[in-house]
């Protein structure tokens, strides 16, 4: 049987005081010493996350993450706890709760870890009156946290104490965790890199979302590397795949050790983006010793990374201890992170923890701290479901955004993306456009702007064909992206409220008017142009002879197709073009090819002419250039 169908992929973390004993405790449990640096067990203290894997009674198997507790590496703690399903609290028997009980406490309530079990350590050094004592004072303090109503076991390592019915209960809170999703994108923060002999760079972590696959091509985020899964290891075993909520070690194709480190993230090409600006909901400690202020600098941990940077706070000066408000998160390097993602903030120096909160918005627009409709925003996001969150963004968006752009920025999966904007369609709150999607709102907005502008000028100057359509995006949004302008314009061509070229746009029923001598200017150089065929006169020497007004005249002819216009100094006449065309077509059927010359002669023209009058043949294929010939296309 798969053991997929039948298991659950979860980890066990630890958390507790430095000699509490936490890692003698997962030895005695698993049999493995996850100390496993030599500097680690030469000073019995550890420093960096350790990984065992524990065969639960059930046949589960659980992966486990062992977290150093001393104070001065609690940088690492946090690496470790952001995948934690589970929370073994280890509280040694002769000294009770202590300072990284209390702080390691407080980043699990942040993380919001739903399931724990306490583990009363070094039972075998204390008398039993003492032990009642300290188990009732450990039972008060966990009264008002995330462990009130969970178990604790005495247990002791070195005599085996309580080690089962520890186990046990591991084993029933497993049966009682939810299976993290195993759908969508697969995200791997990585805890670990090194190089395996005969492999080549291999990365470790907890596999936070999805399912990653063998051969699975892959972008190690923020350093951008693409790269490909060749091996996966899940508690040691050879796996095809790996599911959410398994311990992971993945050897990848074609990277060095030296290019990633701890903090970098892997995902499927085109999922997220690295940012270095998240709005956020964030709380701060009720016991906090100061308030987090506007503009102070503050340490960020999400995933298995470590941010600093500063924290804008929107709609006010300060987060008061015990108060929550939205912040914009301003970092100093580019972090990986999803709509949803927990994350702890600590002080920037002393680096205590603060609080911590969840990113709403992952790839943020730098905004004013009083814009109230960001926070009205961000109000809505907290509350709302996806196609609340997807309308809520697209609205906000100056000409809509691609399918991709709006998994992104909300970190929502692209199923639920799918179904929000179906949903959202199907009630005609937002329009799909050529490759995005716009908000209803923001359409008719815009198309109201673009229609405006184009009466305006066309009333200012009737003699133009059009308006140029840079100039029209330069009226109704000069910062917006083209991609989304152009969209904009085809869905209102496609309509029929609008005409567009190259680089002419104009109202469908517009037809260009002129005055009397306006008219009687055009008369005069359709007629030279008319009269000189395959000889015409430069533009620039139109000009000087008419003055600045031919500019538009020539233009209009241009529009019009009176006059085709080769480059940007040389027009013929439709009729010219015509003859040489005809002319040149009946050559090549009777002598199959022509040089420049003897095009020269049939329309008797020149070379400064024929040269990109043939080029303009080429480009219209007609012709073809074959060395110094031309052939029929």
């Amino acid at each position: 049987m798969n053991s997929k169908e039948c298991k659950k992929h979860l980890i066990l973390g630890t958390a507790g005081h430095v000699d509490h004993g936490k890692t003698t405790l997962i030895k005695a449990m698993t049999g493995v010493n996850t100390d496993r640096l030599k500097e680690e067990q030469e000073r019995g203290l550890t420093i960096d996350l350790g990984f065992a894997s524990l065969a639960l009674p059930s046949g589960q198997q659980i992966g486990i993450v062992d977290v150093p507790g001393h104070e001065k590496f609690l940088k690492n703690m946090l690496a470790g706890a952001s995948g934690v399903d589970i929370a073994l609290l280890v509280v040694a028997a002769d000294e009770g709760v202590m300072p990284q009980t209390r702080e390691h406490l407080e980043i699990l309530e942040i993380l919001e870890t739903r399931l724990g079990v306490v583990a009363l350590t070094k039972c075998d050094m204390v008398e039993d009156d003492w032990l009642d004592i300290v188990q009732e004072d450990l039972e008060e303090y966990l009264k008002d946290t995330v462990f009130r109503n969970s178990k604790i076991v005495r247990v002791s390592a070195a005599t085996g104490q309580g080690i089962p019915e520890l186990i046990n209960e591991i084993d029933s809170l497993a049966e009682k965790a939810v299976q993290r999703n195993e759908q969508g994108p697969f995200r791997l923060p990585i805890d670990r890199v090194f190089t395996m002999t005969g492999f080549g760079t291999v990365v470790t972590g907890t596999l936070a979302s999805g399912t990653i696959r063998l051969g699975d091509n892959v972008r190690i985020l923020p350093q951008e590397i693409e790269s490909r899964v060749r091996q996966i290891q899940v508690h040691g075993k050879k796996q095809e795949e790996a599911y959410a909520g398994s311990r992971v070690a993945v050897n990848l194709v074609g990277v060095e050790v030296s290019d990633i480190e701890r903090g970098s993230v892997v995902l499927p090409p085109g999922y997220l983006e690295p940012t270095s600006i998240l709005n956020a909901r964030i709380s701060v400690l009720k016991d906090s010793t100061r308030p987090l202020k506007n503009r102070m600098r503050i340490r960020m941990h999400i995933g298995t990374v470590e941010s600093i940077g500063r924290a804008a706070i929107l709609g006010g000066e300060e987060i008061a201890p015990g108060k929550t408000g939205f912040v914009q998160l301003r970092l100093e390097s580019r972090v990986v992170a999803a709509r949803g993602d927990r994350f702890v903030l600590r002080f920037y120096s002393p680096a205590r923890v603060m609080g911590g909160g969840v990113v709403l918005e992952p790839n943020a627009a730098k905004h004013r701290k009083s814009d109230k409709n960001v926070i009205e925003r961000l109000e809505k996001i907290t509350k709302g479901d996806p196609a609340d969150i997807i309308e809520d963004l697209l609205a906000s968006s100056e000409a809509g955004l691609a399918r991709k752009d709006i998994v992104q920025r909300t970190g929502i999966s692209e199923q639920d993306v799918d179904s929000a904007i179906r949903e959202l369609a199907d009630n005609a709150d937002i329009i799909e456009l050529p490759g995005r999607f716009v908000h209803k709102s923001i359409y008719e907005m815009l198309a109201s702007r673009i229609i405006s502008a184009l009466e305006n000028y066309h009333k200012a100057v009737p003699i133009k064909a059009g308006m140029p359509i840079q100039e029209l995006k330069a009226a109704i949004g000069p910062r917006m992206e083209q991609k989304g302008f152009q969209a904009i314009l085809a869905s209102l061509t496609a309509n029929g409220e609008i005409k567009t070229s190259e680089a002419l746009v104009s109202l469908c029923d517009h037809i260009p008017t002129l005055t009397p001598e306006q008219q009687s200017l055009l008369s005069k150089i359709e007629t030279a142009y008319r009269e000189s065929g395959t000889n015409p006169t430069l533009l620039s020497e139109i000009e000087k002879q008419y003055g600045d007004e031919s500019r538009e005249i020539t233009a209009l002819l241009v529009s019009r197709g009176e006059l085709v216009k080769i480059d940007d100094d040389l027009c013929f006449h439709r009729s010219a073009i015509e003859s040489a065309e005809s002319a040149l077509r009946k050559y090549l059927q009777e002598n199959k090819q022509i040089t420049v010359a003897q095009f020269r002669d049939l329309v008797g023209s020149s070379r400064k002419y024929v040269v990109p009058l043939l080029e303009y043949f080429d480009y219209k294929r007609v012709t073809r250039r074959v060395g110094d010939q031309r052939v029929a296309v």
